[in-house]
């Protein structure tokens, strides 16, 4: 299956997670640790006895941008799918930005992957994924990983998106290190 067909499917708490794990991947690249988004992981876990709105604006806080993220068109797009998250768990709002997360984190994934790739994101995301670059490819399939493992796994298919969201993060915060050993 897809990963648009995965996003058309997946509930308001799916489609959160989804979302969340995209930006969660891309938080090296606005400064923050590991632990920013836990809170909002953990309102996911609850079952609605956590509170996204709160921890939402506590990592909003927490990652308040810094002059040099703002330059950065990899880091625009990962302060943009923070700023976009909805305050509540409503499904059409969590489509759209679990959605826009997707087309963000890809994007963000092809910036950073010095091999070409003209096929347009909408084909990638389609299934259309031979001579993908291996960065953007290997996000698309955390991705698809995600909605999957989401769909009917509860609190079990929450641990193992969060584990393959921590995975991408640590591969994307290499990436940007390297980038920036580079420029210096």
């Amino acid at each position: 299956m897809s990963l648009v067909e995965l996003i058309a499917q997946a509930d308001e708490r799916g489609l959160a997670a989804s979302g969340l794990a995209c930006l969660d991947r891309c938080v090296p690249l606005l400064g923050g640790d590991d632990e920013i988004l836990r809170p909002l992981w953990a309102s996911l876990a609850d079952s609605g006895a956590g509170d996204w709105e709160t921890g939402l604006r506590g990592a909003r806080d927490k990652l308040a941008g810094s002059a040099d993220a703002a330059e950065d068109e990899a880091a625009d797009h990962a302060r943009r799918m923070l700023d976009a998250a909805p305050a509540a768990l409503d499904a059409a709002e969590m489509r759209a930005w679990a959605d826009a997360c997707s087309v963000a984190s890809l994007r963000i994934h092809r910036l950073l992957d010095p091999a070409a790739d003209d096929v347009p994101l909408d084909a990638r995301r389609e299934g259309r994924t031979e001579g993908m670059p291996p960065l953007a490819a290997a996000e698309l399939r955390r991705q698809v990983t995600v909605l999957e493992v989401l769909a009917g796994h509860d609190t079990a298919g929450l641990r193992r998106a969060l584990e393959v969201s921590v995975e991408g993060r640590r591969v994307l915060r290499a990436v940007v290190s390297r980038r920036a050993r580079g420029t210096r």
